[in-house]
């Protein structure tokens, strides 16, 4: 801070950003409340206006709430997508100052030292802001002071503006919960008649300090300027791109490829050093006509292997029309995730390493999303025990549930002429005239009452592994109720 220039500090506190957000993009006059799951009880977290006018309160149980306002509307919270948007906000703040840091979770601090007078002074800066966020559909209570912990409680327990140098009158006649303490102290200041803060002012510091410990008095302090609390403002996260201008232009697919290879050694350092890998990468690539041309890459899973990433291009840069030279090339990972080190075999890696690679290298002719894999579902019902999910975007599983094993077609359950409950010594299938050699069974399988099947309504199902003298593995099963036999599975 420059010497001469007084320390000011701005706390933008929005009381129901989490709806509020929610509202912006589908508006309603209606009561409307956000819920969070705490303890196995559906709880309210945040709330509109038209809510808290009906006598609700953020942490009340949904069921009480909804017996208070029947025509109450909810949604489930998602944490992270307000954490997303409030760094958002976080951002946006920095057209008034440099210094922007959270407050919270719901919460922005500024410090706008030096910088008022670009927006008509103090007065005209909060009037911008407020503005600027009620036009968003944000709800806002501003405070100004000297100090982050005055700012803070201003915006929070009476909204307003202090006077430079002259933090205990505008704090004076706050209650002592405005220093941010825990309920616990704030409740036992109040018992000893120390409801506001000029009360805690006026008392004797020492038995305080006894009583209460020392965080009450440094909070005490801080908020009026005797200690100091610094605002420590948001990183912008990590942008990684790397590029390379060329003293001669380039048309050769190898002397592009060379050029690749090394921005993606710079690339992959910078992911290394922060423990990220590559899901998607954008080269773009400069003609000396200034126009450009851009190669998408999108990755099975998280990488930082050049030597891997490398021959993953080759494809989609073959297709480049260079023109009269390329003197520019500029690659970028447009998304990452989180890829900390592992420990892993050297037989292991390699195998997982091909695999992907293969995905990847399918995936950029017919879309990732079009690869699939089988995964074990949670049921004991043929047609439930399994799930398609994209192969980029899930694990292998390491085994399947089922200690008995299933067929590897399935298809739905084909009759077959016979009615005894022991499997048919002779019987037809497909125009075809089968012999019963062995049968193994049976496994016995209950329909699940709580799921709505039509094709399990008859009820239990008696499964048999059924080979046949003609090479055929069938898996039949006989349902007891309606007697008949069906073969809905046939193994490899």
């Amino acid at each position: 801070m420059f010497d001469g220039i007084q320390r000011r500090v701005v706390s933008l506190w929005f009381p129901r950003l989490a709806s509020d957000q929610i509202l912006r993009r589908c508006p309603s006059g209606a009561p409307f409340a956000l819920t969070l799951k705490q303890s196995n009880i559906n709880r309210l977290y945040c709330l509109n206006a038209q809510a808290t006018q009906q006598g609700l309160h953020p942490g009340m149980p949904y069921s009480d709430a909804r017996a208070f306002c029947p025509n109450l509307q909810t949604a489930p919270v998602d944490l992270l997508q307000g954490q997303r948007f409030l760094q958002i906000l976080c951002r946006w703040a920095t057209r008034y100052c440099p210094w922007v840091g959270l407050e919270g979770r719901d919460g922005l601090v500024l410090d706008i030292s030096g910088s008022a007078h670009l927006f008509g002074g103090e007065k005209g800066m909060l009037s911008d802001m407020r503005t600027r966020l009620t036009r968003a559909g944000l709800s806002v209570q501003i405070g100004l002071a000297d100090t982050r912990a005055a700012a803070w409680a201003l915006a929070h327990h009476g909204e307003g503006l202090a006077s430079p140098g002259d933090m205990l009158s505008a704090l004076q006649n706050l209650p002592v919960a405005a220093l941010q303490l825990d309920e616990k102290t704030s409740t036992a200041l109040t018992r000893l008649g120390l409801r506001k803060i000029g009360d805690l002012v006026a008392a004797p510091r020492a038995p305080l300090t006894r009583r209460f410990g020392p965080d009450v008095l440094r909070r005490l302090d801080q908020a009026v300027g005797q200690q100091p609390e610094g605002i420590t403002p948001l990183a912008d996260p990590p942008h990684y791109a790397v590029r390379m201008t060329l003293p001669e232009p380039i048309g050769l697919i190898s002397d592009v490829m060379a050029g690749t290879e090394r921005l993606l050694t710079q690339l992959c350092a910078k992911l290394k050093a922060q423990e990220m890998g590559a899901r998607g990468l954008t080269i773009t690539l400069r003609r000396v006509d200034q126009d450009h041309q851009e190669v998408e890459l999108r990755l099975a899973r998280p990488l930082r292997d050049p030597h891997r990433i490398l021959p993953l291009f080759e494809r989609g840069l073959t297709g480049v029309d260079a023109g009269f030279g390329i003197d520019q090339l500029r690659l970028e990972a447009t998304q990452v995730e989180a890829l900390p080190a592992q420990q892993l075999t050297h037989v292991s890696a390699a195998q997982k390493g091909h695999l992907e690679d293969l995905i990847t290298r399918i995936g950029t002719r017919i879309g990732l999303m079009n690869i699939q894999r089988f995964l074990p579902a949670d049921s004991h019902i043929p047609e439930r025990s399994f799930i398609i999910a994209p192969a980029a975007y899930s694990d292998p599983a390491s085994g399947w549930a089922c200690a008995n094993p299933r067929p590897l077609r399935l298809f739905p359950p084909e009759p077959i002429m016979a009615t005894k409950p022991h499997p048919p010594e002779r019987f037809r299938w497909r125009r075809m005239s089968l012999t019963t050699a062995r049968a193994t069974g049976p496994e016995r399988i209950a329909p699940e009452w709580w799921l709505e099947d039509d094709n399990w309504r008859s009820g239990l199902r008696d499964y048999w592994r059924v080979e046949t003298t003609q090479g055929r593995r069938l898996w039949l099963f006989y349902t007891p109720q309606s007697p008949g036999w069906f073969v809905q599975g046939e193994f490899a």
